[in-house]
Parts: C-alpha cells; sequence; structure tokens
C-alpha cells in the first residue's frame, strides 16, 4: 500500500492547508458577527458548531450518502465479477475489503465512501455494469478504492459542512438584518467599519467557501486517478472508462449537487456551465485532462 500511495504526501499537506483556512474563515466570520451583535456566544458557537457538525456527518456518512442514492448491498453470489474485482484489488492495495453497493442508476458512475477504511463502501451504477469492460471496471475500482486509501472520505464531509455551515451563518446574518433585529455597534466609525465588513464577508464568504470546497475535490479527484492508474498498473483501463462514461448522456435519478464530487464523474457533466466561471465551478478537473494525464503515465 505504501508504494500504491506514497506519493501523495504533498497533496494532503497542501489540502490541510486549505482546511486551516476554512477553520479560520469560520472563526473571522463569528467573530465579526459576535462583535456586530455584541456578544461573544457567537463566536463560540461558530466553532463548537461546526467542529460537531464536522464529526457528525463524518461518522454517519456512508449511511446519509447510501439513502440518497438508493445504494443496494450486494454479495459474491449475485456479482461475482464485481466482488472479485474489489476483493482483488483491495487485497493489493493492502485496504480491509470494503462492502460493496449496485446503485439503480442507468446512468456509468460510482463512489466511494465511509468514515475509514474499515467501514469503508464502494458503490457502481447499474449503467456501469452494463458498459465497461474487466478492465475498464478494474480501472473505475482502483480509483475507488484510491479514495479510500487517501482518506478521501474524511477531506470530502469536512468541505461540505463547513461550507454548508459558512452559509447558515452567513443566511442568518442578512435576515437580521431584513428584519432589524440585530444590535450593533454603531456608536463609533470603528463599528460601522466593521459592520460594513460583516455585510460583505455574509455575501462573499459563501462563495469563496464554496471555490475552496470544489478545488479540494478536484484535487482529490486528479490523485485517485493517478493512485488507481497506479494499483492497476494499467492507466487505459482508467482512461477508458472515463471516456465511455463522459460521452454518456443519460440522466442521473438520484444525484444532486450535495454529494455530486463523491462520483467518479461530475452527474451534471452534461450540463453547460458559464464558459468563463466553467473550470472554477466544476466539482471534478475536465476530463479531457484526466484522461490526457493518464496517457502520460502509460508513457
Amino acid at each position: 500500500m505504501s508504494s500504491v500511495y506514497s506519493h501523495k504526501d504533498s497533496n494532503i499537506r497542501r489540502t490541510w492547508m486549505m482546511f486551516v483556512c476554512f477553520f479560520l474563515v469560520v472563526i473571522g466570520i463569528g467573530w465579526t458577527f459576535s462583535y456586530v451583535y455584541n456578544s461573544f456566544a457567537i463566536l463560540i458557537f461558530a466553532v463548537v458548531f461546526s467542529s460537531f457538525m464536522s464529526i457528525f456527518s463524518y461518522w454517519f456518512s456512508d449511511k446519509i450518502v447510501l439513502s440518497m442514492a438508493k445504494a443496494q448491498p450486494v454479495e459474491m453470489a449475485s456479482h461475482p465479477e464485481l466482488y472479485r474485482i474489489v476483493e482483488n484489488l483491495s487485497i493489493t492495495a493492502g485496504l480491509p475489503m470494503p462492502k460493496v453497493y449496485i446503485v439503480p442508476e442507468a446512468a456509468p458512475n460510482a463512489f466511494a465512501t465511509g468514515r475509514d477504511p474499515k467501514h469503508a463502501v464502494v458503490a457502481v451504477t447499474e449503467g456501469l455494469l452494463s458498459r465497461l469492460d474487466r478492465t475498464e471496471l478494474e480501472g473505475v475500482i482502483a480509483h475507488e478504492l484510491s479514495h479510500i486509501g487517501n482518506r478521501d472520505m474524511l477531506v470530502g464531509t469536512m468541505a461540505v459542512v463547513l461550507v454548508g455551515f459558512i452559509s447558515l451563518l452567513a443566511d442568518i446574518f442578512m435576515r437580521s438584518m431584513w428584519f432589524g433585529g440585530m444590535r450593533r455597534r454603531s456608536d463609533n466609525a470603528g463599528g460601522s467599519y466593521l459592520f460594513i465588513i460583516g455585510i460583505v464577508l455574509s455575501i462573499l464568504a459563501p462563495i469563496a467557501a464554496t471555490l475552496i470546497r470544489l478545488a479540494i475535490s478536484r484535487r482529490r479527484e486528479s490523485l485517485a486517478d493517478a493512485s488507481g492508474a497506479l494499483l492497476t498498473r494499467y492507466p487505459q483501463g482508467l482512461a477508458s472508462a472515463l471516456r465511455k462514461i463522459a460521452d454518456d448522456t443519460t440522466p442521473m435519478r438520484f444525484a444532486n449537487n450535495t454529494t455530486s464530487h463523491l462520483w467518479l464523474e461530475d452527474p451534471f457533466h452534461d450540463q453547460k456551465k458559464t464558459p468563463i466561471f466553467h473550470k472554477l465551478f466544476m466539482s471534478h478537473p475536465p476530463t479531457e485532462d484526466r484522461i490526457k494525464a493518464l496517457h502520460e503515465m502509460s508513457l
């Protein structure tokens, strides 16, 4: 396992630096709001509540995601080829055998979830099993196992929770302005300036936090591509799978923005975004870039 995942150290350091920025933003917003409302309790609430929600969501993330995707568990008897592929690659990666689930979706896709490698889940759609050959399926499973080995479930869960909490704080602040229920320090110029800063933060902070979450998601996907290719020793398998998934236009019934970053390929990839901001607001790297990187690994 160490040979497959040893290259990820610098990526993990950069990712945790992003999380430090997240918590600093939470503390900064909490302190600003506590000053505007003249209540230090808001700062304490911001830190404690965000920490509690991060732990709660991380612990129960697998059950929540599987329920949203309508996924059903499978065993060796019902899907022997899929089960053996997951089992063999898990052994190669030095990971515990994860639970295997099938998602009743015609669109080809897959995801991994769970709070740690001992409680991990790999889920694939019915469409994925019907469209991919064995080498392509191995590439996809290796990618998802790499998410497990790289501890991306923790990273992804914390990112979603922190972004959601920052947006919640901003929404509370803006609503309090509309209904005039806030008591702010306006007796001096410093208080007025800070009040203006609070308004700016409440507008820009959710946008900035979302951009950071999406940047983290793209980085983890690229890392899982590389780790998965090293695990199978055949980057072309995953590259071919990504091509088939990207070319498929079948809509996903159970996909939503909350869990879109978990899937192998963005479930909304066929929906065009504004070109200027396209890459900024993508939860995954561009498919062409991913395929190109995998082809370069095989040279």
